[in-house]
Parts: C-alpha cells; sequence; structure tokens
C-alpha cells in the first residue's frame, strides 16, 4: 500500500504529535533518560508555544496514561464551571447560549495541572528540565507555522480594535506571524522564568513540582488569571462581558486520577476518559457494529460507519455529561446496542434519535430541538469544531471559517508517547486558543472558552452546573491487546474527533500489517469522512442533516451510493479529513512504532 510516509520502527522510543517541534523536543527528552510521561510534559509545553491558536496552558488536557508496570488511568484535565456560573446568571444578561469566546465561557483552567501532575506522579524529570524547551522557543522565536499568521488575520481587527493586549503578541509591529520569521512571546517566557525562580528552594522534584502547582492556584499566575476574567470583553453576544473565574474557583480545583471508560472488541480493549467527554461515543460506536463488517472503504461500510455514528451522537447529546447520572452500563450493553442496530437500514437519516437506556426517557435540550427543526427546514451553520473570534463581517458571529469544501480550521492538538519500557501516553490538549480570550498581558495567554458547551437549561447531563465539568469533545485513546497496552492514538477535530478515530482504528485492527508490525501509517493516510447530522457542541451549536464530507479520494462509485442512498455528499480536497496520530508496541517483541498525520504539513512521528 502507498503511504505518505513509512511507518517508523524502532526499540528505544517513539512519539507522534501534531507539530514537529514538539515531537522532537519530547524525543529529546528521551534520549535524555526521561520517560513517555516526562517527554509527553515537554511535548506538551511546546504545544503551547508553536499552536497558541490550537490550544493553551489556560486550556484543557484530557489524558490517558498506561504505565508498563500498571494499569490504564485517566488523568482529568478538564477544569469545572466557576461557582459564580449559573443558568440564572447568564439568563440574567440576556443569553440563550453560552457565548464561543471571552471570559463567560472560561471554566478553571485544567491544562497546566493536569501536566504538572503527570510529571509528579508520574515522570522522573525536574521542572527545568522539561520547561526549558518551551522557554526557548517563546523566548528567542520558532518558525510559525501558516496557520498560525492566518488564523491573526482573521482576529486582526478585533485584537487591534479590542483585545489589544492580544495584539502586542501576535501582531508586533502591526505584523502576524509567517513563515521565515522567528515568532516570540516574551510575555510567556517570563512567565515559566519567573515561576521556575519562585520554586527553586521548595524542596525535592515533587515538591517542587506541588510548589508550582500552588503558583498557578494561588499565586501571580491566579492573580492576573482573575484580573483577566473581571475585565469587560467583547464576544461573539457582540457584548462586553466579564467572567465568573475567582480565586477561589482557582485555589480550589486540581487535576485528578480516575478510571477509564473501557469497551471490548474483536480481541482489544479500547479506553477511554469518562461521559464527561466525547470518549464513550467511539466505545459506543464499535457496540453498534454488526459481528461481521462490510468490505473496508465499500459504501456499505461507509453508510454503516457514519449511521452507527448518528446514533451514538445522539446518545451523547441526552445521556452524557457531568451535571447528571449516565447510565453508561447500558449505553454500551450489547442488548441495547443490538436494539439501537436495527434502526441502521439502507437510506440515510435525517434525524436525531436518542435511544431509551433502561427505559429512561431521552431529554434534549429545546436548543437542540429547535437545531434539529430549522436545520431540516433550512439547514444550518456552526456544526462540527470549536468556535473562534471572527470579524465583524462574519455571517455567524463566532462560527468557524468554512472553506469551500465545508472544513473548518483546526482546533487542537494531539500527543502520544511510547518509551523503551512501554510506558504510553496519549493526550488532546486544547483551549486557551488566542482566538478565544485576549491573552493575559502579564502572562502570554489566554483564558479558554469551554463553557460553551454546556447547556443554559437546568436538569440536563451538560447543564452549565457549578463545580462540574462542561462535556468535552476531546478524545485520547489508548488500546489493549490482551490486557497490554499496544496503540495509543487520537486527532484533534471537535465533533468529528471519535469519527475520524474509529476509521483509523478499524484500519489498524482489521487490515494488513508492514514489516512485522501495525500499518499505523497506512491508517492515517486512508481516505477519511465526517459527518454533522447531530447538534454541534460549540456555539452556534447547529447541525446538517444528512450531512457527509468526504476526502475526493474516495472511490467514486462509493460516493455515488452514498449519494442515491440519500446522504448529502460533500467532497472535499483530497487530503482534508482527519489529523491522527499514533504509537504502538509489539509486547512480544518489543519493537516500537508510530506514525503521523500528513494533511496540513506539520505533524510529525519521531523515534528510533
Amino acid at each position: 500500500m502507498f503511504t505518505t510516509r513509512p511507518t517508523l520502527q524502532g526499540t528505544f522510543g517513539m512519539v507522534s504529535s501534531t507539530h514537529w517541534l514538539a515531537s522532537q523536543s519530547a524525543m529529546a527528552v528521551l534520549e535524555d533518560g526521561g520517560n513517555a510521561y516526562d517527554a509527553a510534559v515537554a511535548g506538551a509545553f511546546v504545544l503551547h508555544v508553536v499552536e497558541p491558536h490550537l490550544n493553551g496552558p489556560a486550556g484543557e488536557a484530557p489524558i490517558l496514561l498506561a504505565p508498563a508496570d500498571g494499569a490504564v488511568r485517566t488523568l482529568c484535565g478538564q477544569g469545572v464551571a466557576p461557582a459564580g456560573a449559573t443558568v440564572a446568571h447568564y439568563r440574567g444578561l440576556g443569553l440563550d447560549l453560552v457565548p464561543g469566546t471571552g471570559p463567560l465561557a472560561a471554566a478553571v483552567p485544567g491544562a497546566f495541572d493536569a501536566w504538572l501532575l503527570l510529571l509528579r506522579d508520574h515522570g522522573t524529570k525536574t521542572l527545568d528540565d522539561v520547561l526549558k524547551y518551551a522557554v526557548g522557543y517563546a523566548e528567542h522565536g520558532h518558525p510559525p507555522v501558516e496557520l498560525l499568521g492566518a488564523t491573526v488575520e482573521t482576529v486582526r481587527e478585533l485584537f487591534e480594535t479590542e483585545w489589544t493586549s492580544s495584539a502586542e503578541v501576535y501582531l508586533p509591529g502591526g505584523h502576524a506571524p509567517r513563515p521565515g520569521r522567528p515568532h516570540r512571546n516574551p510575555a510567556l517566557a517570563a512567565t515559566w522564568k519567573r515561576l521556575l525562580a519562585e520554586t527553586a528552594g521548595a524542596g525535592d522534584r515533587e515538591a517542587r513540582i506541588d510548589a508550582a502547582r500552588e503558583v498557578w492556584r494561588t499565586g501571580f499566575i491566579a492573580e492576573a488569571l482573575v484580573r483577566q476574567a473581571g475585565r469587560p470583553t467583547m464576544d461573539t453576544s457582540g457584548e462586553r462581558h466579564t467572567g465568573t473565574l475567582t480565586a477561589a474557583d482557582l485555589a480550589d480545583w486540581s487535576a485528578c486520577h480516575e478510571a477509564p471508560a473501557t469497551y471490548d472488541w474483536n480481541g482489544w480493549t479500547v479506553c477511554k476518559a469518562g461521559p464527561w467527554s466525547q470518549g464513550p461515543v467511539f466505545l459506543q460506536q464499535l457496540a453498534l457494529l454488526p459481528p461481521e463488517l462490510p468490505a473496508h472503504g465499500s459504501a456499505d461500510y461507509v453508510h454503516l460507519l457514519i449511521e452507527g455514528c448518528k446514533l451514538a451522537m445522539a446518545d451523547r447529546e441526552a445521556w452524557y455529561g457531568d451535571a447528571a447520572e449516565v447510565p453508561l452500563a447500558e449505553l454500551l450493553s450489547a442488548e441495547y446496542n443490538a436494539e439501537r442496530r436495527r434502526l441502521v437500514d439502507g437510506k440515510a437519516s435525517r434525524e436525531l434519535r436518542p435511544g431509551s437506556p433502561g427505559g429512561r426517557a431521552p431529554r434534549l435540550s429545546a436548543h437542540a430541538r429547535r437545531a434539529v427543526t430549522e436545520a431540516a427546514r433550512y439547514g444550518a451553520p456552526g456544526a462540527g469544531e470549536p468556535t473562534v473570534a471572527k470579524p465583524p463581517t462574519s455571517p455567524v458571529p463566532g462560527e468557524p471559517a468554512v472553506t469551500q469544501d465545508g472544513g473548518t480550521r483546526g482546533d487542537t492538538c494531539h500527543l502520544d508517547v511510547v518509551d523503551r519500557w512501554g510506558n504510553m501516553v496519549s493526550a488532546t490538549p486544547s483551549g486557551g486558543w488566542l482566538q478565544s480570550n485576549p491573552v493575559v498581558p502579564e502572562l502570554g495567554f489566554p483564558l479558554g472558552t469551554r463553557l460553551q458547551m454546556t447547556w443554559l437549561e437546568e436538569g440536563l447531563p451538560n447543564s452549565l452546573t457549578p463545580g462540574r465539568r462542561p462535556r468535552t469533545t476531546l478524545s485520547p485513546t489508548i488500546a489493549l491487546r490482551d490486557g497490554v497496552p499496544v496503540l495509543a492514538f487520537g486527532t484533534p477535530g471537535g465533533d468529528q474527533q471519535d469519527q475520524w478515530q474509529l476509521h483509523f482504528f478499524l484500519a489498524v485492527a482489521l487490515r494488513a500489517a508492514v514489516r512485522g508490525g501495525l500499518d499505523l501509517q497506512g491508517a492515517v493516510d486512508a481516505p477519511n469522512w465526517h459527518n454533522d447530522s447531530f447538534t454541534g457542541s460549540f456555539f452556534p451549536r447547529g447541525m446538517r442533516p444528512g450531512s457527509v464530507t468526504v476526502e475526493s479520494r474516495t472511490d467514486p462509485a462509493t460516493l455515488a451510493e452514498l449519494r442515491r442512498r440519500g446522504h448529502d455528499v460533500t467532497v472535499g480536497d483530497p487530503w482534508s479529513e482527519g489529523r491522527l496520530c499514533a504509537v504502538a508496541r509489539d509486547p512480544a517483541t518489543g519493537i516500537l512504532s508510530a506514525a503521523a498525520n500528513p494533511r496540513g504539513m506539520q505533524g510529525y512521528a519521531v523515534g528510533r
């Protein structure tokens, strides 16, 4: 099979991420004797610098980790809604949706604390060891990817007139970052250098990490974050609002370890974050598969996966969240999914059809019900990927930039690492985008906007609720064979993540191996697709019933048959669907492998 790159193989260590500098920085830590967790933390902080339009320290970071000598765990780096973030407060401001940008959409930041907790509990390196790469790129500069400058240009007017602290970092001298000219973030470098200086005398490695976490929660970083939340800021509502984040919110929250959600399929055990994330949607899509699958890539195969995704996403909307009990065992049960599977026939569904696990009646938000009705009548924008700030000329304030092929700009990063001892980590850091909130002038990075994923309606699993996590789309994956971690993978892409990942995973699990190992690069490169036939997770929360967006490399006969079955097919660019990263380990031989997404020309795998 032709692939854009080889599937890398070696025995020492492998890294795959959405940016080559993060991959190589993580690999440098492995070369210096660090383990997979040390490497992941170093790579993550580099991603904050080189992909600030896709993630930041005040964003979120769901992390799955598989120690060589222990069970898979979830490290939750998704912060909760602040104590003042109530439905009544937002409704009192005249809002029926949480704005897609600005401090009203900010949850308690989660990424920084999660990465430091990973380093403390599972790593071996010091804070200086893992931060030096990010400090170097922020202080001395890095060659920016084209999309960074293009993103800044889309919000130039907003930065110059409203978010002036962002203009100082991303429009120095009036110029957006561009390839070939180093881009620097001196304020961010100064933040990390001050953090290191203030914690230098804190004690041993673990004590110093905890001291840094305390500076984030109660020290100069916390003080600056709270000041920023209190500044009136223009958001997607067209008004200036202040946020709800307080010093107490920051002081009271920390990342935590949890058991993953799991599902057994064809000899694999797939691990995901719990139903506060989108992760169980992937598991439910596996549960919906029939015992025998059609030929890979055929119209029957693509139709089956699309229709199964619609059912799982409808259940996500009705049942998943952190604000109510989630009947996950029933949602993943064989009996329930056999019943759901009978809804899939030869035609494309245009309905949102949540099920009734355990006889419970599904409950959709009023906005979701409206979106279904309006989309059926008129079609609706705004599904798919996160909200970012847009110029005033945007037809839908806050809607992601939409290309002619229906695609939207990237929103997230991903990072996978496996080391020579067999430790494995998969993480999907996101949020805190430069285009979602103004840069905190004292710190060099913005707040996040994850609360936009909640509903301003009481009594739903994903209602805005103080102390509860907004349901995130972020969905890293670790898969086991015979109880042993074998594969770590994930992708950016908002609501599309667990669609692209399913196609990738099935290609790995069902198709031929290469050079004695899994064909990771072939599965990454294979033509992919997504649909938007469900309520989107990001402002303005639209949907496109019957939609399917495919890469033009897809077999024309498959496209014709999908259209015959009633799918509204959009043919995109040949390399436009999916941004997967993956690493693997063969427990029988110790051979490590890795692959990365060629789309966008910035993701890379490295290893030896």
